[in-house]
């Protein structure tokens, strides 16, 4: 922060005294003033001294001549370190975000951790519940091997070396201990006491190694690198919380129950499975008994019935006079939606489906566009094309998303920025780690539909190094069985390589190749061709990864995996056993020894995943291979990935259920007494430049009582206009922003007697710990004890009275930099 600045010297010195009653912040006394200066001023002229001598910083002339030297000195000064502060720390949402009630807090908390326990039970099956309802994502020491990185909640990082028997310092009896290294030594400690305090541990990159390992003989470091971890933790946690909130706010009237819907769903031809059964329920209840629109997940497998449940939620929309938009990764998938859905639509001739794709001349494209925007069209289906601004549509009421984790950044903010005002639906077999991760905390809906149609039967899967004999004779087998194949690479160079080589395996066999930089007509012919059994193998690239359902097709080939995805893999394997016969998935990878680790491990998840239903168990061992890059930016990487994944997921749940625990309760900026008596010297010169001073006074008071926001546009505003103001004015910026930032923090007044400064508070322990915990700066968490609802500093001396107050804003700053780790209303 910026350092203490001297008192300047000036000939006749301005009393200024702070009066947290009265409506201004200034209380002049008046000496002698010009007559032409009191007409012109005549209400500051009765309460301005005139003050000869020198300015502290500049004077109006100079503030034109050296802009080299203001930018430089507005880049040390602490209110621009602060403002610089608050707008990386609270983000750009936190300015416009509505406040939030104490009523609306009590019942989200109470929402939150309600659908938190139904989503652990309903996602978690896998993990042991341990008591109070905490999942626990500690590790069993017997799965370790020796090399792997280990997590100590109380020491920190360290390499696990084994397990053997020794004899305890208490006792004769040999037992088994587990013994770790650190940095500087060999802990053991027993095998009971470890599966208490030991974590696997991940790295958010890929390298599977932590910088250092901890200390034993110090374990401070590890302590700070925690409450990194939890302090990053607690703000996601209420910047979803305050997000959602406003979702909640968000309301449109329940869409009616109707006859026709029990009719459209007695069309389908299939028994429903139990899950299929309760995902229909949860969305039906979401669109026919909330006011609130709907932002659910439906998982399940290729193949499981998603597309039911949303063909049935469209109905739903559609029949009370709203439009449905259906988003599709690839125009591949697009296109099957839309045959599917006017199928089913074919028997409702009122209701009007279109597709929007780059297929379509301009013409007809122009012609789709006005139908929308007329209201003419009542499903749309298409690719991202459908989020660009020429889209205008009548009365949108419903958003289908298939495979969300194929669009890229933009295109997912356009999404998110629809789930405030629409119902959204979003379909996938294996979600990306976000939105497992949002379904985890009870921040999302979510419908896992893991029980497999009985037709269905397991893909048989073959992982191996790559041999041409090998892809002759699997693709021997499935032709001979009347089948058909595809034949995935990661790239479209090569494509053509491999078309060589099967012409030469099977002359007699139409083949083809499809990718996304064909012409639209060809790709199109071309996957007709082979939806209708034309072509019997298909060379491509993952263009096909969503949603091409050929039931014929129940062999596929993929060469070099290691450059796919996990979730990629699942999702192209489930391109095959969509009919009842035996499916198989061929993993080919080159030699071994030039796969990393983590395409290695990526290989065997996949093969430990060979059961159909388990997209969830996936995209979460893919979050531990991965980290958390993708899941929450690189910005809380660094903090986040501190702790290892186990860890952070096992303090994210202690947070959410402690989440009540940290509110801070802001008090009206009128009630915020500061009894600090300061008198700084207010140049004339300044007070001249101005062009209206009285008015920017009062300006800057009100924006003070509004809020953080405006303080800082107000003083934005003032620089950008008369430079970098004096010192003296800066004390008085710096009254406002200390009244205005105790405010927020809870703190009603704030006072000095001698070396110590006091702050009354009605915040909790709790909050308070968390805030200091936040500080970067030892010296003011050092300083600070909390006692009966106070605030304490004993400071080192008597500081002047300007110092003072610079001492505790530099202080304000840093407890006000965790407001957003922390709920208020």
């Amino acid at each position: 922060m910026g350092s203490l600045h001297p008192v300047p010297q000036v000939c006749t010195p301005l009393l200024l005294k702070f009066s947290p009653s009265s409506p201004s912040i200034w209380t002049l006394f008046t000496v002698n003033r010009s007559f032409l200066y009191k007409q012109r001023y005549p209400l500051l002229a009765t309460m301005a001294v005139y003050t000869q001598g020198r300015l502290p910083v500049s004077s109006p002339n100079t503030h034109k001549l050296a802009p080299k030297r203001e930018k430089m000195e507005l880049e040390t000064d602490a209110i621009s370190i602060l403002q610089e502060k608050i707008r990386r720390d609270h983000g750009k949402r936190e300015a416009t975000r509505p406040r939030m009630d104490s009523q609306e807090a009590d019942m989200y908390i109470q929402l939150v951790k309600e659908q938190q326990q139904r989503g652990l039970q309903k996602l978690k099956v896998d993990r042991e519940c341990k008591e109070g309802g905490v999942f626990s994502y500690k590790v069993d020491p017997y799965t370790l091997r020796s090399g792997d990185y280990v997590v100590h909640k109380k020491v920190g990082v360290g390499r696990f070396v084994g397990i053997k028997f020794d004899v305890s310092r208490t006792s004769t009896e040999p037992i088994e201990f587990v013994f770790i290294e650190y940095a500087d030594g060999m802990a053991k400690l027993p095998v009971k006491q470890a599966t208490r305090m030991l974590y696997r541990y991940n790295l958010p990159n890929e390298t599977k190694k932590p910088r250092t390992l901890s200390k034993l003989s110090d374990t401070s470091a590890w302590e700070r690198r925690k409450t990194k971890g939890k302090v990053a933790i607690q703000k996601m946690v209420v910047d979803l919380m305050e997000l959602y909130l406003h979702r909640l706010k968000q309301k449109r009237p329940p869409y009616p129950r109707s006859p026709a819907m029990a009719e459209f769903a007695s069309q389908f031809p299939y028994e429903p499975t139990p899950d299929q059964k309760q995902a229909f329920i949860d969305v039906e209840k979401d669109l026919t008994d909330r006011e609130t629109p709907m932002d659910r997940l439906i998982c399940g497998d290729v193949g499981f019935g998603k597309t039911e449940v949303a063909l049935r939620a469209i109905f739903c929309v559609v029949s009370a006079g709203k439009q449905a938009m259906v988003l599709a990764p690839t125009i591949v998938l697009a296109k099957q939606h839309f045959d599917v859905i006017s199928e089913r639509f074919s028997k409702y001739p009122s209701i009007k489906v279109g597709l929007l794709s780059r297929f379509q001349g301009k013409a007809e494209k122009e012609e789709h566009l006005n139908m929308i925007k007329k209201g003419d069209l009542d499903i749309i289906v298409g690719t991202h094309s459908l989020l660009g601004n020429r889209v205008v549509y009548n009365n949108l009421g419903l958003l289908v998303v298939d495979e969300e984790q194929r669009f890229g950044v933009k295109q997912k903010e356009k999404i998110a920025s629809f789930k405030t005002s629409v119902d959204v639906l979003t379909l996938s077999a294996t979600p990306i780690p976000r939105t497992l991760y949002l379904a985890l905390t009870g921040f999302r809906d979510a419908s896992l539909i893991s029980t497999p149609p009985p037709e269905r039967v397991p893909i048989k899967t073959h992982l191996s190094a790559f041999g041409k004999e090998k892809v002759i004779a699997a693709i021997r087998y499935e032709l001979d069985r009347g089948g058909q194949v595809f034949y995935v690479l990661p790239r479209i160079k090569g494509l053509e390589e491999v078309m060589d080589f099967l012409k030469q395996s099977f002359p007699d066999v139409d083949i083809a190749i499809a990718h996304g930089k064909q012409y639209s007509k060809q790709l199109e012919e071309t996957m007709e061709k082979f939806a209708q059994g034309e072509i019997k193998i298909l060379i491509c690239t993952n263009i096909v990864e969503s949603g091409l359902d050929i039931q014929n097709a129940n062999t596929i080939i993929i060469q070099d995996v290691q450059q796919f995805g996990l979730a990629q893999l699942y999702q192209l394997r489930g391109r095959v056993g969509r009919a009842d016969r035996e499916a198989y998935a061929y993993l080919f990878y080159p030699d071994k020894s030039l796969l990393s680790d983590q395409a290695l491990e990526r290989l065997a998840a996949l093969e430990e995943c060979r059961e159909l239903g388990q997209g969830f168990q996936l995209a979460e061992r893919d979050m531990g291979i991965r980290g958390f890059g993708t899941i929450f930016g690189e910005q809380q990487t660094g903090d986040v990935g501190n702790v290892g994944i186990d860890l952070f997921f096992e303090m994210l749940f202690e947070s959410l259920s402690k989440v009540e625990e940290h509110r801070v309760v802001s008090v009206p900026y009128q009630s915020v007494e500061i009894d600090i008596n300061i008198n700084p010297h207010l140049p004339s010169e300044y007070i001249n430049y101005l062009e209206n001073p009285m008015e920017i006074i009062n300006d800057a008071e009100k924006a003070a009582e509004k809020d953080i926001w405006s303080l800082m546009q107000f003083t934005e505003n003032l620089r950008r206009q008369y430079g970098k103001e004096p010192y003296s004015m800066e004390i008085l910026l710096k009254k406002l922003y200390v009244r205005r930032m105790a405010a927020d923090l809870g703190i009603n007044r704030i006072y000095a007697s001698g070396k110590m400064v006091g702050m009354e508070t009605r915040m909790s322990k709790r909050v308070f710990k968390l805030m200091t915990d936040s500080m970067i700066s030892d010296v003011h968490r050092n300083s600070l004890i909390f006692e009966g609802g106070q605030i304490r500093a004993e400071l080192l001396l008597e500081l002047p009275r300007e110092q003072l107050l610079n001492w505790i804003f530099q202080c304000l700053a840093e407890l006000h930099a965790s407001l957003p780790a922390l709920i208020k209303y």
